[in-house]
């Protein structure tokens, strides 16, 4: 193993969506990535840009990790749906691990950054646009209150000592994303034939690519000195699910699919249109999205 970099940073839930996509973001600006997962092996997508690999379950206990200069964590239940059929794992999972990190460096002499990944999904929706890190929190989920604990332990080890920063990322799409989320849901249907069914599509919320969402973890976690404690991370603009799947009819050559609404995944609490404000992010990192929409569902599709 190579540590002659000048930083090194650890990555909790590295084999995932964003983790792989975080562990070439840090690796493409010479950092040292230490990658932490629950598989047995690391993902050859990222295998050889890792520095070490630890398996671990940090819902039981956090690993001895050679000395970081930040932690970046990724790792947690993480989809709203689900999170009602079982609230308490969501709940006792997602603050366990803040809990068995934070508990490690308080005991250990190098106090790296811990950059704790929160969501945007905590916002109460009925309120003024854009949502700015001090709009109204809201209780819609067992995965937001999960998200909400997480960030109150934050707070708490902040008072404690330990370097603790925020991040309320928005909906992040882009090549790699598993099933469960519109845009790769409908992907797989148009690929596979003539039609497609979804839910409430009219809805419009704040869309990132995945690989401007890493840069922006990654300039939280080296930032020198940060202004806040919460930042949000989003491209400050609604798109509508509409037209996020008539773009990706003409991508996939099926511009005469049929489209069904399946009503059975609509919820009528979901909100008309949400979409954020980045500006706290952009003042102290100088982040802004810069990959399109066009090209975050071109490069989707491949």
């Amino acid at each position: 193993m190579s540590y002659k970099h000048s930083k090194h940073i650890a990555i909790t839930g590295v084999n995932g969506f964003v983790g792989k996509h975080l562990t070439r973001e840090l690796a493409k600006n010479d950092i040292s990535v230490i990658g932490i997962g629950r598989e047995a092996t690391v993902d050859s997508q990222i295998s050889g840009l890792l520095s070490d690999y630890f398996v671990a379950d940090l819902s039981q206990k956090w690993p001895e990790l050679p000395n970081v200069d930040a932690v970046i964590h990724l790792a947690g239940l993480a989809a709203v749906a689900p999170s009602f059929d079982d609230p308490q794992s969501y709940i006792a999972v997602n603050s366990s691990m803040v809990t068995h990190m934070a508990e490690y460096y308080l005991e250990v002499n190098k106090k790296p950054r811990l950059l704790v990944v929160s969501s945007g999904a905590i916002y109460d929706p009925d309120q003024a646009m854009p949502l700015t890190e001090a709009s109204t929190v809201g209780f819609s989920s067992p995965y937001a209150v999960s998200k909400i604990l997480v960030e109150n332990q934050c707070r708490y080890y902040r008072t404690r000592g330990l370097d603790c920063v925020i991040v309320r990322p928005f909906n992040h799409i882009g090549p790699g994303q598993l099933g469960g989320f519109l845009v790769p849901d409908v992907i797989k249907q148009l690929q596979s034939g003539e039609s497609l069914t979804v839910g409430n599509i009219t809805t419009k919320r704040d869309y990132t690519d995945v690989r401007d969402i890493a840069h922006a973890y990654y300039l939280l976690a080296t930032a020198p000195t940060l202004n806040h404690v919460v930042y949000n991370a989003c491209a400050g603009t609604s798109v509508s699910g509409e037209d996020i799947v008539e773009r990706l009819k003409q991508l996939t050559h099926k511009q005469n699919a049929q489209v069904k609404v399946d009503q059975s995944k609509i919820r009528p609490t979901d909100p008309a249109d949400i979409y954020g404000d980045a500006s706290a992010l952009t003042a102290d990192t100088g982040w802004v999205p810069k990959i399109s929409l066009e090209q975050t569902l071109t490069d989707t599709v491949g």
